[in-house]
């Protein structure tokens, strides 16, 4: 009876694994129609298998070869979705650094195989950091429910979470690391039990409460400096209104907003009054590379109950930073004049080498997220010129971006797939600044996995390393009624 048992499962498995031959195909003059589209795309080196599935969703089966110019090739078949072995696939893009290998498709409807026109993905020299972090949630607008913090090793399929909601009432947020490196990280927490995590050098979280008497609020959008001393943040009092039937749906926007840098070895709150002028809305801090210059988006303020939010710009400004004293320069300088246009920006990431600056432009105020016509623009920093980043923008919105830590892969949010959830979407950045085609986060079975996971990817952010983040400790800091405050706040000049 157990050889009999025997028999029968190695037979299954046999079957289960049996490919159909690709024969009497007609071929096709044009390039397949994939979901996701990874026609002609640049990928990492160490990135996951890039598996797909036709975008029709009527194949039978589909079919593709990997193929490099040495000869040597990879194979894979399904009946909804290819899944390349995660072995396989690392040898080829490793031995073909640098150099294109060509895909052919073939996919079998009722009246029979379909070869198509072979594409090309090259492998670049340019490696990516070790993961993505990142918050799925809901794409509500005044409610959440489930929610959490997760890693996404990119070289794999794994995802962890690091902290759900489940364990306490609130929102989680505002995930920040210096450069990729979870050893300073911030975490912020809305709610009954709000607070703002923090850590520096890999030490334990300690709970902030980060409102104070002479600050608007708490402090939200962190930017970490190169230094891991400073954090610069905004605070911002927020609304939002539905635009009934136009297709950006809900506008987010302030009725007032500052900026200020925290100070993690003083515990000192440095503020500045070229940072807090009523007549302007700062938000969105972010530091130089070398960590002298404090980069924002600013915007004249509309009146007192005004809801022209159309009227609302932000322009690109900078301000100096003396990392030595924590002391602020007296100049506030326009880098790009958006308002000139009748744009806005939105989310500066200077990359870290120093020779860019992504930003998200719309036609006005500043939660792009909702804005279908964002598209990503790149500065020169030593020209000054801005780019649309053509291969990286859609006819949807693109929005929050991230640098890898060598600074030539850019993570963005992007609702391209459906006009509804944000996904991340990665491209390559030359040292010229050319843009490749953006490409989606690989998933085993692509359109299994974003379609029965109705949510969206929310400010995602590279990691140089797995996150050392003990899940029940962080909760028990939270679900404690114990805030740390600031033990001064220096007002500047």
């Amino acid at each position: 009876m157990k050889n009999i048992l025997y028999t029968l499962f190695t037979l299954f498995l046999i079957s289960s694994c049996t490919t159909e031959t690709v024969r009497d195909a007609k071929q096709e003059t044009s390039h397949p129609k994939i979901y996701p589209d990874y026609v002609d795309v640049t990928i990492p080196v160490n990135i996951a298998p890039l598996n797909f599935c036709m975008a029709d969703e009527k194949a039978l089966l589909i079919d593709a070869v990997v193929a490099d110019n040495q000869g040597n090739s990879l194979h894979s078949q399904g009946d909804e979705a290819l899944d390349f072995d995660i072995d396989d696939w690392h040898q080829i893009l490793d031995n073909n650094r640098g150099k294109k290998l060509t895909v052919t498709v073939s996919a079998k409807y009722e009246d029979g195989w379909h070869t198509y026109r072979p594409f090309s993905i090259l492998v670049s020299n340019d490696s990516i950091d070790y993961g993505i972090c990142y918050r799925l949630i809901e794409p509500g607008y005044e409610v959440w429910s489930k929610m959490g913090i997760y890693e996404r090793d990119l070289s794999s399929f794994d995802e962890r979470a690091l902290i759900e909601n489940t364990q306490f009432e609130g929102c989680v947020n505002c995930h920040s690391f210096n450069r990729g490196n979870s050893a300073d990280m911030s975490i912020h927490v809305r709610g009954p039990h709000g607070a703002t995590l923090l850590r520096s050098n890999g030490g334990d979280f300690t709970a902030y409460n980060t409102k104070t008497a002479e600050t608007l609020g708490l402090c939200v959008y962190p930017y970490w400096h190169p230094s891991g001393r400073y954090i610069a943040y905004s605070t911002n009092a927020t609304s939002q209104v539905f635009h009934g039937s136009d297709r950006n749906r809900v506008e987010v926007f302030d009725t007032a907003s500052d900026l200020q840098v925290y100070d993690v070895e003083k515990n000192t709150l440095l503020l500045s009054p070229h940072l807090r002028n009523d007549s302007i809305y700062e938000t969105y801090p972010a530091f130089s590379v070398d960590g002298r210059s404090l980069y924002f988006c600013a915007a004249r303020a509309i009146p007192e109950n005004s809801l022209k939010l159309d009227s609302i710009r932000y322009n690109l400004c900078r301000i100096d930073f003396d990392p030595s004293t924590g002391s602020f320069g007296n100049r506030i300088d326009t880098i790009v004049y958006a308002e000139g246009k009748n744009k806005s920006i939105s989310f500066p990431r200077p990359s870290y080498d120093g020779r860019f600056l992504c930003y998200t432009l719309s036609d006005y105020g500043q939660f792009s997220i909702w804005h279908h016509e964002a598209d990503l623009y790149l500065l020169n920093m030593s020209t000054g010129e801005s780019k649309p980043m053509t291969g990286a923008n859609s006819d949807d919105t693109e929005s929050f971006h991230n640098w890898s830590t060598n600074s030539r892969w850019l993570v963005f949010s992007s609702r391209r797939d459906d006009g509804l959830f944000t996904r991340p979407y990665f491209c390559h950045v030359d040292a010229k600044g050319a843009v490749s085609k953006a490409f989606m986060l690989p998933q085993r079975n692509p359109r299994r996995f974003y379609s029965e996971r109705f949510l969206s990817f929310n400010v995602p952010d590279f990691v140089i390393a797995p996150i050392q983040f003990n899940t029940h400790k962080a909760c028990r800091i939270i679900n404690n009624e114990t805030r740390k405050r600031f033990e001064k706040v220096d007002k500047g000049i």
